[in-house]
């Protein structure tokens, strides 16, 4: 019997997913970052193809745009060479962004300095700056900031909290205090990617 069409679909662009992977995945290794996932969708007529990429495990702070331009026309060239994706399509090129789940042992490498709050698996919950990752008698352990080691076999998942600017990080002669600017200087997010992390789209 034959698969329902939506399932045929999933399966098509799961195999057009893995094929993308083994195009670019190269090529952005020699801009010195990972493929972190790799998507297929149908939108329409047209076929969207998102790569989400990122910097190593040891690396710390966000993937700057220059960048991720690079990566871009480089993820865009190698599609152009072996047309893994039939038909006409978009291409979306991005970071994870802070809103990414800590799943994965490399998530919580690449969150090192960030505040994180840590959902554990009896329900608990752990929360300060992640400060290392390292290895454990039993495998590998997160430290945080007040010395709290904890063994990520314990974390079911883990979320990167968004931090404001600290009051005296703020350069007032910058502020016009008359206008109300403090207020929006104090409340600015600290880091340069955003929840949902940079993009770049280009059609193929």
């Amino acid at each position: 019997m034959a698969a329902p069409k939506d399932d045929r679909r999933s399966a098509d662009g799961s195999a057009i997913a893995d094929a993308v992977r083994r195009v670019v995945a190269p090529v952005v290794a020699e801009q010195g970052l990972v493929v972190e996932t790799v998507t297929v969708s149908r939108a329409g007529a047209r076929s969207v193809v998102r790569v989400t990429v990122d910097l190593p495990d040891d690396a710390v702070g966000a993937l700057g745009s220059d960048a991720l331009d690079a990566a871009s026309r480089a993820v865009s060239a190698a599609l152009d060479v072996d047309d893994v994706v039939p038909g006409v399509y978009v291409l979306e090129v991005s970071t994870p962004g802070t809103a990414r789940p800590l799943t994965q042992l490399r998530h919580f490498k690449r969150a090192r300095t960030r505040l994180v709050t840590l959902a554990l698996v009896d329900g608990g919950e752990s929360a300060g700056r992640l400060v290392d990752v390292v290895e454990g008698a039993d495998g590998a352990e997160l430290v945080l900031d007040d010395g709290t080691r904890v063994p990520l076999a314990a974390v079911r998942k883990g979320r990167v909290e968004v931090e404001l600017k600290r009051l005296d990080d703020v350069v007032l002669d910058d502020v016009d205090l008359d206008d109300g600017d403090l207020d929006d200087a104090v409340l600015a997010d600290d880091d340069d990617d955003d929840d949902a992390g940079e993009s770049r789209t280009q059609e193929g």
